[in-house]
């Protein structure tokens, strides 16, 4: 059979094991180069970066504190109003600076390259998918986009700001000083914004999954019990060890696995419809 056979459901041509791996090894490197580029433009921002974005949340002027006080002074509640956070840096080590110079631009290049990355991977597992699948797919990127920034969002102007209060405020004797190397600060904030990023596609997984006949809705609310424990022990990996950091995680990603829940629901009842026409259609042409 001629590898330029045309499929009957879209069009698309046949291509050999080697010729998708080929396909692929060009969908990746477009993905590296879109990265790259913008670890680059990171790389030379950095001085900018450092200051407004890295170090933002280790401030009292950052703009969630901002607004605790504002709803602080609007109810009469001074107390989440934050005057001062006692937070010290400095590079222990030679290769400090350097090392999370590079790391922090190569996080910041690849959050703002995933949406092109999503769209290169979508470009190639969509011609594998059938007529129907494509069309129940749509906005597929759109959507993981969307719930990736929402995570990146919340990471960074939610449990960042208050995981830098609680631990620069946090001491067991007075006779230790909480100064943070630089290195174990960067990598905690730019981990933990990415992490709550990823954690945030949970829908898209179970959709997927649903799809795949893997997960069911059924199966989903028989082990939600379950899924409280699963998601705390995820809090407490993603999240520094305190128990604040890991609530806030916690209660938004159970409201993503109700919201799976839901998306499976439906992706069941599209399958057993689709199922029960393609059962009408044999029977007819059967008779």
């Amino acid at each position: 059979m001629p590898l330029d056979q045309e499929e009957s459901n879209g069009g698309e041509k046949e291509m050999s094991f080697l010729d998708h791996l080929e396909e692929l090894r060009w969908h990746v490197i477009r993905s590296l180069i879109a990265v790259v580029i913008f670890t680059i433009v990171a790389f030379v921002l950095a001085p900018w970066i450092f200051q407004n974005i890295v170090f933002a949340p280790a401030r009292v002027d950052f703009a969630t504190f901002k607004w605790l006080c504002k709803l602080g002074d609007l109810i009469g509640h001074e107390a989440l109003c934050v005057k001062e956070i006692p937070f010290k840096v400095q590079s222990r080590f030679m290769t400090g600076q350097f090392t999370m110079h590079i790391m922090a631009s190569f996080i910041i290049g690849l959050v703002i390259a995933f949406p092109y990355v999503v769209w290169e991977i979508w470009r190639f597992i969509k011609p594998g998918l059938q007529v129907k699948e494509r069309r129940y797919s749509r906005g597929a990127v759109a959507a993981v986009s969307l719930l990736f920034f929402s995570g990146v969002l919340f990471g960074y102007f939610i449990i960042a700001p208050w995981m830098v209060y609680f631990l620069a405020n946090y001491s067991i004797s007075d006779m230790i000083v909480n100064e943070f190397d630089i290195t174990s600060y960067v990598s905690t904030v730019v981990l933990l914004v990415l992490g709550s990023g990823l954690l945030f596609q949970l829908p898209v997984v179970i959709f997927f999954l649903s799809k795949m006949g893997i997960v069911t809705p059924q199966f989903l609310r028989k082990y939600r019990k379950h899924s409280v424990v699963v998601i705390l022990i995820i809090a407490a990996i993603v999240t520094p060890p305190d128990p604040l950091s890991q609530i806030m995680i916690t209660i938004p990603l159970y409201i993503l696995f109700e919201i799976s829940i839901v998306i499976s629901a439906i992706v069941a009842r599209q399958k057993a419809k689709d199922e029960a026409e393609e059962l009408l259609r044999e029977q007819s042409s059967a008779s």
